[in-house]
């Protein structure tokens, strides 16, 4: 018996969210739905920059994109990590890179053998174990070399950075090449059924109505169908990440280096980031409005520019949380639609795929069953929660008592579920992975250790390879991975060779 099909996907919005759930939908349904994306010209879209995280490369080759193409198309670099300044510490800094660290041959993972030199004063910093932070540090790139798999060159995991405008652009013309109809308007009335109180339609400014049976909304901060329509409820997560406002600024790029690294470096009452694309860099400034006013916040980002700004700098309210529900009767949330999270580790466009991934897994049929919503809702609760206990930490592990907001963050109660983990690595470094979460043993390492929590003692089976053989194998790691670096080109260098954008 034929399962009942929905008829036609209507999605609301564009940007990156938005484009990148049609251009997905369209590769994987295979022109079996019809698919109509509604966005307005005059609705612009968040960000001047975009980092990712290396689950994006997935996405890429879901799609079939080639690599260069697409890095050529929005202006793009590589990233291997991001570097954390003014964290711990001021003065402090650290790289949270990708990848692995070291290699795990024995009974305990590789950083506790680490571990047990570093608390004796005989192993190096962790940035000398692991071949994406030696490379940052050294600002050189290579993609991974599936052909040396016994060499660190075989273990380098990139992302990107990219003009937000440009992916949209780039990511339409693709969807649009495999059917999905784009219709410009502007929503002005969302309308739902009496009997259950699905949405039917979205009328447009200019009085057309477009009628669809699942909706998926990507309209952004304003959620006009999931929360506008379907008053779906927020959970408020300010109370551990206080900040609610930002602003974004482009800027000239100076000098021919072009670093293969997001930064993040705490300020005041915030942190500011730093992107830096081919042809100019993304800035921001995300801050908490209780300890600096807008205009302070705007002095401080633009006396913290490479070079000169090339647009006055945008704001951005917010409010850190997630919808109560992502999924509601016949509406899909993706993006800001669905929560924030601010940008501290690169998260915003994973939280989009995974919204996208966890939809296609549910796909309903015409009757919208409850179980799928209630899995879909289960799973995305679940992928926002891990997100946001990895973004806490950073604020919660710090030492610094120079403003009240970082008095704040340092004092501030946490889930237990965070508080747990820093208890763990507290005693003898243990660092684990819930199921599938996205961060890995390696990223809750490198941030606890970055942030200087440091761990009473080590795992007691280290003791059991001696010493000497420990100190031995640290430094042929170390060894290997400084020759690997020395042999990669520079980050400009290879860009120029692969993916240069060149004149636009």
């Amino acid at each position: 018996m034929e399962t009942p099909k929905v008829n036609s996907i209507v999605i609301v919005g564009g940007g990156t969210a938005g484009w990148m759930a049609a251009a997905a939908l369209a590769k994987v349904l295979k022109g079996k739905y019809p698919i109509r994306l509604v966005e307005s010209d005059e609705i612009g879209i968040v960000g001047v920059g975009e980092a990712t995280i290396p689950m994006i490369t997935l996405f890429n080759r879901i799609l079939d994109l080639d690599e260069d193409e697409f890095m050529k198309s929005t202006q793009a670099s590589f990233k291997l990590g991001i570097e954390f300044v003014n964290w711990g510490r001021l003065g402090d800094r650290y790289i949270h890179g990708f990848g692995v660290i070291g290699q795990d041959n024995w009974t305990v993972d590789f950083h506790q053998y680490w571990l047990k030199q570093y608390q004796a004063g005989k192993a190096k910093d962790l940035s000398h174990y692991s071949i994406n932070t030696a490379a940052c540090l050294e600002n050189k790139f290579i993609r991974a070399q599936a052909n040396m798999p016994n060499s660190p060159l075989s273990q380098i995991a990139h992302a990107f950075h990219f003009d937000a405008s440009l992916y949209a652009k780039f990511l339409r013309g693709f969807s649009e090449q495999r059917g999905v109809e784009r219709i410009e308007g502007k929503v002005v009335e969302v309308r739902t059924r009496d009997s259950d109180g699905h949405v039917e339609s979205v009328v447009l400014q200019s009085g057309q109505i477009v009628e669809g049976d699942l909706f998926i909304d990507c309209s952004g901060f304003r959620a006009l169908l999931i929360e506008g329509a379907l008053k779906t409820g927020y959970e408020d997560w300010s109370h551990w990440l206080p900040c609610d406002r930002a602003l974004a600024v482009p800027c000239a790029s100076v000098g021919s280096e072009i670093t293969p690294y997001t930064r993040a470096t705490a300020r005041q009452a915030g942190w500011q980031w730093r992107i830096p694309l081919q042809h100019r860099v993304g800035n921001g400034h995300v801050y908490c409005s209780k300890y600096i006013s807008d205009d302070e916040a705007a002095a401080v980002l633009l006396s913290n520019l490479d070079g000169e700004p090339l647009a006055s700098p945008r704001p951005i309210k917010f409010l850190t949380g997630k919808r109560k529900q992502s999924w509601n009767k016949n509406v899909v949330s993706i993006g800001l639609a669905s929560g924030f999270l601010e940008p501290l580790e690169s998260t915003s466009i994973h939280l989009i795929q995974m919204g996208i991934a966890h939809l296609l897994t549910f796909f309903p049929a015409a009757g919208f069953a409850e179980a799928d919503r209630a899995e879909y809702n289960r799973v995305m609760s679940q992928e926002f929660e891990w997100v946001r206990d990895f973004i806490i930490l950073h604020y919660k592990a710090t030492e610094r008592t120079d403003s009240p907001f970082w008095n704040y963050c340092r004092t501030m109660e946490v889930p237990e579920s965070l508080a747990l983990r820093i208890r763990l690595f507290g005693s003898h470094g243990r660092v684990y992975r819930e199921g599938n979460e996205l961060f890995t043993k390696v990223s809750w390492l490198q941030v606890m250790h970055g942030q200087r929590i440091r761990p009473q003692a080590y795992h007691p089976l280290t003791d059991l390879l001696p010493e000497d053989e420990i100190q031995t194998y640290l430094e042929e790691v170390e060894q290997v991975i400084a020759a690997c670096v020395e042999v990669m080109p520079s980050h400009a260098a290879f860009i120029a060779e692969h993916c240069a954008a060149g004149l636009r």
